[in-house]
């Protein structure tokens, strides 16, 4: 089932990416990495997207990342996609490849500060809540910018683009106004030329609404149902 629906979602892909074109020439260069996500979903789940050449997989909580990445290959890409508490990014800093929820300076400076001391640069992606949504985690879109010019000159993280977690809706072309805000946030960020801040990477879409994301720019898409099936929180009691 697993390879089927990571064949299915990849064809959905390819056709949203002509989409895109179509719409958005300029971003014919950036074909958009899937993200698995496999959140309470068990190791034989991930080996079995591994198999079906899945490299890159978005985990929530920290312990799930810790009890995974000791016995999965080394190869696989960790993403933190979930909210990230201060006194847990000790514990990820070595394994991650990129923390896609950052959304304070206090979060960003202790990113940096073990980041520093695993002798690596984590990329890291401000969680922006594009929505406003008051159950949502993530800035405002009015104070990504000030959010920027703060984490500029840390060590150890690269900000590297935005992050968001479009509102549930049963109609996706719901969401295209929030992911057009999204990029058009970076690129006035990537305007204002701040030291050490790129936009490189959009984080946007995910089972439900991947395609629009795409349509408008995503970088970064995020399924998880679309390819696991519905999850099995039981699993975490």
């Amino acid at each position: 089932m697993i390879k089927d629906n990571i064949t299915d979602v990849k064809n959905t892909v390819t056709e949203a990416v002509k989409r895109r074109n179509d719409l958005h020439p300029e971003m014919s260069h950036n074909d958009p990495v899937l993200i698995a996500v496999s959140k309470t979903k068990p190791v034989t789940d991930i080996e079995e997207a591994y198999d079906s050449g899945i490299r890159d997989f978005g985990e929530n909580k920290v312990q799930e990342i810790m009890d995974k990445y000791p016995v999965l290959p080394k190869d696989i890409r960790w993403h933190m996609i979930g909210h990230l508490q201060t006194n847990k990014v000790k514990y990820i800093a070595d394994k991650v490849y990129m923390i896609h929820s950052v959304e304070s300076v206090k979060l960003a400076t202790e990113i940096s500060k073990r980041a520093v001391a695993a002798g690596r640069c984590i990329p890291v992606l401000i969680e922006v809540n594009v929505a406003e949504e008051e159950s949502k985690f993530g800035l405002k879109p009015s104070e990504v910018s000030d959010f920027c010019k703060e984490c500029s000159a840390l060590p150890g993280i690269k900000v590297s683009g935005l992050m968001t977690v479009a509102p549930y809706t049963d109609d996706p072309e719901e969401n295209r106004v929030y992911f057009k805000q999204l990029k058009q946030l970076s690129v006035d960020i990537t305007n204002q030329n701040i030291d050490n801040i790129s936009m490189d990477f959009l984080s946007m879409g995910m089972t439900g609404d991947y395609e629009i994301a795409i349509e408008e720019g995503a970088s970064f898409i995020r399924v998880g149902t679309g390819i696991f099936g519905q999850r099995n929180y039981a699993r975490q009691q």
